[in-house]
């Protein structure tokens, strides 16, 4: 699925970028409100995150030119105008949902993924799957060999990482900025302790075994022939 974020600051708008990269999205980023306009015109979108306050152009005008134009797809506002009357009128110029500055990414995330889900554009990407290992990202459900497997808000965000970069090497550095949303500190084990609480729930007693340590470099998940 591909999105257009629409953001003229430059941390938040690689931060956003990034983080749906990971999330498993392609994503364009445009840092004013023409190229928002532009892009959104001119290419085919599942869904638009916008600014509302952008250089050139707003991000009520980009909207509104989007909504003229007969593009239907979803718009999230993302943006420091936290007034009753903003929210209203970003609502009733056709945005489909509003979310103030600062925000959480995870909040974020889920707004984009319901969204889409309620766009009916939601399809097979739904689920991520390794082995016989099920991942499903809107009932936010595991299983493995048919069994419910339980995990908490981190051990799913955690699995769902490795999932999407199934086969590669993640070192600790981008485990930790994804999933915990700080900077990696050699001083703490936090990323060790829910690996290993993740293999207990999802590996013990099955085969084959699916996460894997690559020594000084960090975690992979992948399947290989059982011994």
């Amino acid at each position: 699925m591909k999105i257009l974020v629409v953001e003229d600051e430059p941390k938040t708008g690689n931060y956003l970028k990034q983080g749906l990269l990971e999330a498993g999205f392609v994503v364009d980023l445009a840092r004013d409100g023409e190229d928002g306009m532009h892009c959104a015109l001119t290419e085919a979108y599942d869904l638009v995150i916008l600014d509302v306050m952008l250089p050139g152009i707003d991000g009520w005008s980009v909207l509104r030119g989007i909504r003229k134009s007969g593009k239907d797809m979803p718009v999230l506002f993302l943006t420091a105008r936290d007034h009753v009357d903003d929210r209203v009128r970003g609502l009733e110029l056709g945005a489909d949902d509003y979310l103030v500055k600062p925000f959480a990414f995870s909040e974020l995330l889920a707004r984009v993924r319901s969204l889409l889900r309620r766009g009916g554009k939601a399809t097979e990407s739904e689920f991520l799957r390794a082995a016989d290992l099920e991942l499903d990202l809107l009932r936010r459900r595991v299983n493995r060999s048919g069994k419910r497997i339980d995990l908490t808000a981190k051990e799913f965000a955690l699995l769902e990482l490795l999932l999407r970069r199934q086969g590669e090497v993640l070192p600790r550095s981008l485990i930790a900025s994804q999933v915990w949303d700080m900077n990696f500190d050699s001083d703490t084990n936090v990323i060790e302790v829910a690996i290993r609480r993740l293999r207990a729930k999802m590996d013990d007693g099955f085969e084959p075994k699916l996460i894997r340590t690559v020594r000084g470099m960090g975690y992979v998940l992948e399947v290989t022939a059982c011994d």
